[in-house]
C-alpha cells in the first residue's frame, strides 16, 4: 500500500489516530510558538518547519512520536534529553509521558539562532568576495 501523500500538517494531523493526534498537535503548537516566523512545509513526507535552513520535522511511530533537528542543535542539548532516547537527530518521545515543552521551546529557539547565524555568517562572506 502507498504512502498517503501530505499537503501540510493539517492533512499529518487529521489521519493520526487519538491520542497520537493530540500529542502531535501540541509539538506542533509548541514549535510555532518557539518560531513563528518559520514557514510550515511537509517534507520526507513529514510536518516540517524552515527559518533560514531547516529547523525541525516532527513524526508519529509505532511506540513513540519524533522530533528530529540538526546534530549539532541535538548536541548541545545532550545533557537534557538523558530521560530520552536520541539517535544523531531525533529524540523519541514516548506516548505516555507528558511533552516536555520548555526543552522543545529551547530547542528550537536555539535552532533558529543558530540558523540566523549561519545566514549573517555567509552574508558576511558574500560581501568579503564581492568586494575584492
Amino acid at each position: 500500500m502507498k504512502n498517503p501523500e501530505y499537503k501540510n500538517h493539517i492533512d499529518y494531523l487529521a489521519i493520526q489516530p487519538e491520542p497520537i493526534r493530540s500529542r502531535l498537535e501540541m509539538l506542533d503548537n509548541c514549535i510555532k510558538k518557539a518560531a513563528p516566523q518559520a514557514e510550515e512545509l511537509i517534507s520526507y513526507q513529514m510536518p516540517a518547519f524552515k527559518f533560514h535552513g531547516m529547523l525541525a520535522y516532527y513524526a508519529a511511530f509505532k511506540n513513540h512520536y519524533s522530533i528530529f533537528v540538526a546534530p549539532e542543535v541535538l548536541n548541545t542539548f545532550i545533557d537534557s534529553l538523558k530521560t530520552y532516547t536520541t539517535t544523531k537527530s531525533a529524540i523519541h518521545f514516548p506516548f505516555d509521558e507528558a511533552l516536555p515543552e520548555d526543552l522543545i521551546h529551547d530547542i528550537i529557539k536555539y535552532a533558529v539562532q543558530r540558523n540566523l547565524e549561519k545566514m549573517l555568517l555567509k552574508e558576511a562572506s558574500k560581501k568579503k568576495t564581492t568586494n575584492k
